[in-house]
């Protein structure tokens, strides 16, 4: 039986739209059942319409500093929809250490870096700043600490002299789409496990999948 997702959105829903692409295939194990934004005027709104998928809007900005407010209305539309796993793409609200216990193991979250390198705010700036020549975007689990979850998969790109935090941004942002429908799919499945505070991947297949950068001559 496929996993019944709920998509957590505050913008435009990029990774959004490739999470729904992806779980139109027969054989993924999970189904995009809901798209759920705190912003009444989330352009992702308008394409989970288009593609079919329920969309619903929870305003947060009434609900103030009142964070545990917002997540018992949240958690009615989740049970509501019946919702195995929860995608966050763009949502842009913290959450409370008790709602993200509640989905300990079932909330994804992905960060425009690798992870543990650059949490939290800016982060291609900082990878500019700081030199890095491989850069990437992370899957991992939700916790109560910022993008400090378990790991469950991750996607590089090279970094050039030329880029900007824009130039990066866009490069990094086709990996997103490429990692996170793969992540969901192993979580879905049944794959990727937490064990020790580790995420671990069941059967993975041994490729050569190096990434050197700038390339060796």
């Amino acid at each position: 039986m496929k996993r019944r997702v709920a998509i957590l959105i505050s913008g435009r829903g990029s990774n959004m739209a490739a999470l729904i692409a992806a779980a139109r295939a027969q054989d993924f194990p999970a189904e995009i059942v809901v798209v759920i934004s705190n912003k009444a005027d989330a352009g992702g709104l308008a394409k989970a319409s288009a593609d079919g998928i329920p969309a619903v809007t929870i305003e947060s900005a009434p609900f103030g500093k009142d964070r545990a407010g917002f997540e018992t209305t949240l958690q009615a539309v989740l049970d509501e929809n019946r919702i195995d796993l929860i995608c966050l793409g763009g949502f842009m609200r913290l959450f409370t250490a008790d709602f993200v216990q509640r989905w300990h193991g079932r909330m994804l979250n992905i960060h425009p870096s690798l992870l543990p390198s650059f949490p939290g705010l800016d982060p291609h700036g900082r990878a500019l700043r700081a030199g890095v020549k491989i850069s990437g975007a992370t899957v991992h689990f939700v916790t109560p600490e910022t993008d400090a979850g378990p790991i469950v998969m991750q996607g590089a790109v090279p970094v050039h002299d030329a880029d900007t935090p824009e130039t990066l941004a866009a490069r990094v942002l086709e990996i997103e789409h490429r990692i996170y429908p793969e992540a969901l799919r192993l979580v879905a499945a049944g794959a990727a496990v937490i064990d020790g505070g580790v995420c671990r991947i069941a059967a993975q297949i041994a490729r050569d999948g190096r990434l050197i950068s700038p390339a060796p001559t």
